[in-house]
């Protein structure tokens, strides 16, 4: 018997099948090949089709049904990972209203902002842990400011990952985690967040039912079933945000665990069981996937880089580089710190953990008759491992002891130059293993049953490599303080 694991991402979906009794995972569909269409009819905003991922969906089951010649009474359940804090509204017979208005789309930050202020800082912070910001609910009060015609006409409104769900079962209802995500819920009371429904004059009746993350939250309908190749009454067995799933990915469930990422942007995601925040400014605040079990309120404090991989790539593409390799093999050739060159890599857009300033890329300290691109090459490794290593210490401050860090195998933590800077600074191990988001979505099928050891023992074939922190740190606190002080002097004027 196997899992589908679906990770509904803003790109593709991907699909993972894995064997219920192993956890190897057999293989992973991309739908489509190509990046999936994203839409901007204002500077600012992005949209999705929400049919476009259900058609991917569909496209990906029956693709990897067919490359591994599976039989529908082969899948023993289906897991689901999703992009995070999207909206889905929807009418009585389930059909989208409009686009989805997707994680990355910022029409909503003033509507928010203005929520803050009305609402107070005590209840964001002690209650919700957040800044109402640019969240899911955010964004539905701007379509019942904006689209008026439209909002009188929802009956429900969900998160990306409850209307694939919804695809699949015929059954509309979400998680406390996705809740979360959207602003939704209130940690201190321990139910859903009525004050800000009220705040935003939103009804309940529009919320999903809540299920538990690990549970046969539906079953494939008769409708899901023809379309996916699916059985009829497979059950849908967990369900999660893309950060969350990550860490769950990388079996990151108790305090002190942490997991990163370090793709086009980067990602700190640390657990804790304390609902106590100070910097939920630059902080955002999770329900964790295992938040509320045995009376548990581990949460996920998410920590956004926008200025990570991305600036790398722009290095490659504006050097005369052919690879990332080539390029890590020019950085190894300099010293650490790189002779004084700094470079500060967010340039990708306002930074949340610098209060939103938009910094942008600064290469500061490059002398023309010494330097040379290998300099530049390590000093952006350098300096988006220090961008971390800063995001960390603002998470210490909110009460975050890191034992380790995990990481999955297709990112910069890759290069030793990057991961080594890292762990050598915050005097901790980074682990790495090959998995996914898909895989651990897939894998995840398993918990609904409470299997947390056969979860566990999935992983043991998935380490790839450890990197330990460095003895001598002594150059590596160097070159991070002659860093931070670049940076501070442009985020202080």
């Amino acid at each position: 018997m196997y899992f589908i694991g679906l990770d509904i991402g803003s790109s593709s979906v991907k699909v993972a099948l894995v064997e219920h009794e192993t956890g190897k995972c057999l293989g992973v569909v991309l739908e489509p090949e190509e990046e999936m269409s994203m839409y901007a009819p204002e500077k600012g905003w992005a949209e999705q089709k929400p049919s476009d991922w259900w058609s991917c969906v569909c496209k990906g089951i029956k693709k990897i049904k067919k490359v591994h010649n599976l039989s529908k009474n082969e899948i023993a359940g289906v897991g689901i990972s999703y992009q995070m804090h999207g909206l889905v509204i929807v009418d009585t017979d389930g059909n989208p209203l409009r686009k989805s208005i997707i994680w990355c789309d910022s029409r909503a930050v003033e509507i928010g902002n203005k929520a803050f202020e009305q609402i107070g800082e005590d209840y964001c912070q002690n209650h919700l842990l957040n800044s109402p910001a640019n969240f899911t609910l955010s964004k539905l009060m701007w379509v019942q400011e904006n689209e008026p015609e439209t909002f009188a006409k929802i009956h429900k409104f969900m998160l990306p990952g409850d209307y694939i769900a919804f695809c699949l079962s015929g059954v509309i209802n979400t998680t406390i985690s996705g809740l979360s995500e959207g602003i939704l819920w209130d940690f201190k009371e321990k139910k859903i967040a009525s004050k800000m429904l009220e705040h935003y004059t939103i009804e309940d009746t529009l919320v999903p039912e809540v299920v538990e993350t690990f549970s046969q939250q539906a079953t494939v309908s008769k409708k899901g079933a023809m379309e996916t190749g699916l059985q009829e009454g497979t059950p849908i067995l967990y369900r999660a945000g893309d950060q969350p799933n990550n860490a769950l990915s990388l079996n990151v469930f108790n305090p002190g665990e942490v997991a990163a990422t370090g793709g086009t942007s980067g990602v700190v995601y640390a657990v804790t069981n304390n609902l106590t925040v100070k910097e939920y400014k630059r902080v955002n605040n999770f329900a964790h996937v295992n938040y509320g079990q045995n009376g548990g309120q581990n949460i996920g404090k998410l920590l956004c880089i926008n200025g990570a991989g991305i600036q790398y790539r722009w290095l490659m593409n504006n050097l005369s580089v052919a690879s990332y390799e080539e390029m890590n093999q020019l950085a190894a050739n300099v010293e650490i710190g790189s002779d004084g060159v700094c470079l500060i890599p967010f340039g990708n857009g306002a930074e949340r953990m610098l209060l939103n300033q938009d910094v942008g890329t600064r290469l500061v300290n490059l002398n023309l008759n010494r330097h040379s691109k290998a300099h530049v090459c390590r000093a952006a490794l350098e300096g988006i491992a220090f961008s971390f290593v800063y995001g960390i210490e603002i998470m210490k401050r909110d009460g975050i002891e890191t034992k380790f860090i995990r990481v999955g195998n297709d990112n910069l933590f890759r290069s030793e130059i990057f991961a080594n800077t890292i762990a050598t600074l915050i005097g901790k191990e980074i682990e790495i293993y090959n998995t996914t988001g898909a895989i651990g979505a897939a894998r995840a099928c398993v918990l609904a049953d409470g299997n947390k050891t056969k979860f566990e023992s999935y992983m043991k074939n998935d380490h790839v490599m450890t990197f330990m922190p460095f003895k001598d740190s002594a150059p590596y606190e160097k070159a991070y303080m002659n860093w931070k002080k670049e940076l501070e002097l442009i985020i202080s004027k």
